[in-house]
């Protein structure tokens, strides 16, 4: 079915021969048939990563096949979405092992973007979580891969954007939880330094992140809010929580109806909004227990917050720095200062260690992700940060990547030859491409 399609930053769109499965067989003869095609969740990336022209959507194939509650062991069907998966697992006391943002997304597109979330200090990644996955491949052939089997298939599938195959079927461990609620900690923060500061000293939490405002100068530079936290134990909930203990939180939304006017989004309004937040905090500490929906998933309580940005859309902007480059850190906020293209949203956390990987993005450092709308000059400044990431030793996050160069990315992944020489072998003739990329010379 021809449709006009766009990821979540609502740029770019394109027009997309999109085609819907339900069965293996089924899915082998739309591959066997198609010229060219990309694998396609529920198109939460956010630039150009699940768009060509023509789109193998998995939101049919959606089963669970599997759930072993003793042992925390989830198999399912890649477009089975992670709302659908904690409606059923947490009731029996599990949880994901690692969580993006949203809970809108495929299980599938949590591998191909190999997701990571606040507790990647002490989790990891998505794909690290992963027992087997069963792979369609270019030629329509199957093959079940596992760190052990095939692991050269697996590890370029962890990351590698739905370029080595369709995703079929995913086996993966779940964390246990004694509750569904999580006991948290709001920390003030006067500047960046005893933000990073306070990452330091409250890294044996499990979860934490970082709100900053960006727009601030002189000694409230990098100001923020930080948010850790662990899930509640039994005794630490109150007497109501105590009756249901793994209840599922009530469902509340917010839709926001059509797009802002792109006026709304300036510099007064960002340093409003941020002032606003900030300030909301009136205490220095603040503790509580809240259900898991607000401290994983806030922005989902605003179904269609993309449509803020305006028509023209946004690109999100996320980049790691080695720990020893705060000055990097330091030097893209003045930039995003002294420019007034502030974010709202600008989210830092504290990637742990991890192995030297294929394509996957994470490594120990510091993140951070910002959303700008889509107007003139920004990918011109949006360079620039990018020069500021190489000199400092980082990279972007494919996933969240609308327009960079195929240079930055090589800079930035050291094994990336290694990544497109498996990528050949698997999808020997670039039949399985996407805009993305073509873009980045990773299918040319």
């Amino acid at each position: 079915m021809k449709k006009v399609i766009a990821n979540w930053g609502n740029y770019p769109a394109m027009e997309s021969d999109e085609r819907l499965f339900s069965y293996d067989d089924q899915l082998q003869d739309i591959i066997r048939n198609s010229p060219t095609f990309i694998p396609r969740g529920n198109g939460r990336c956010y630039g150009d990563a699940s768009l060509a022209g023509e789109t193998l959507n998995t939101l049919k194939y959606d089963k669970i096949l599997s759930f072993d509650t003793e042992n925390g062991i989830f198999e399912c069907q890649s477009g089975l979405t992670l709302d659908q998966i904690l409606e059923v697992v947490v009731p029996k006391g599990w949880f994901l092992p690692v969580t993006p943002g949203t809970k809108f997304i495929t299980v599938g597109g949590a591998i191909g973007s190999d997701v990571h979330g606040k507790n990647h200090h002490v989790d990891g990644t998505f794909g690290q979580h992963v027992v087997d996955m069963d792979i369609i491949l270019a030629d329509s052939s199957m093959i079940t891969c596992s760190p052990s089997v095939y692991p050269d298939l697996f590890e370029a599938t962890c990351g590698g954007m739905g370029l080595t195959g369709m995703i079929t079927r995913i086996k993966f461990k779940l964390k246990k939880v004694p509750s569904s609620y999580i006991k948290q900690k709001q920390l003030k923060a006067a500047n960046l330094d005893e933000l990073i500061r306070l990452f330091e000293e409250y890294k044996h939490y499990t979860y934490s992140m970082a709100w900053i405002d960006c727009l601030q100068k002189g000694k409230s530079f990098g100001r923020g809010i930080m948010t850790i936290g662990e899930f509640a134990k039994p005794e630490e909930l109150n007497e109501s929580q105590r009756k249901a203990p793994l209840a599922l939180p009530k469902k509340k939304a917010i839709t926001i109806p059509f797009n802002f006017p792109s006026w709304i989004l300036n510099t007064f309004t960002v340093k409003a909004f941020n002032f606003l937040y900030y300030n909301k905090n009136v205490n220095k500490e603040i503790n509580n227990v809240v259900t898991y929906e607000p401290f994983f998933y806030p922005l989902d309580a605003l179904l269609h917050w993309n449509r803020c940005y305006g028509k023209k859309g946004f690109v999100q902007y996320q980049f790691v720095l080695p720990l020893a480059a705060k000055e990097g850190l330091v030097d893209i906020l003045r930039r995003i200062g002294a420019k007034g293209m502030g974010s709202f949203l600008v989210v830092l956390k504290v990637f742990g260690k991890q192995e030297d990987n294929l394509i996957s993005f994470p490594f120990e450092g510091f993140t951070l992700a910002l959303d700008f709308p889509v107007r003139k000059g920004l990918f011109e400044f949006l360079d620039e940060l990018d020069a500021v990431v190489l000199k400092y030793g980082g990279r972007l996050y494919m996933s969240k990547d609308a327009r960079m160069k195929p240079e930055m990315l090589k800079a930035g992944y050291p094994r990336l030859e290694e990544f497109k020489s498996i990528v050949r072998k698997y999808n020997p003739d670039g039949k399985i491409r996407s805009v993305q990329s073509d873009r980045l010379e990773l299918t040319k």
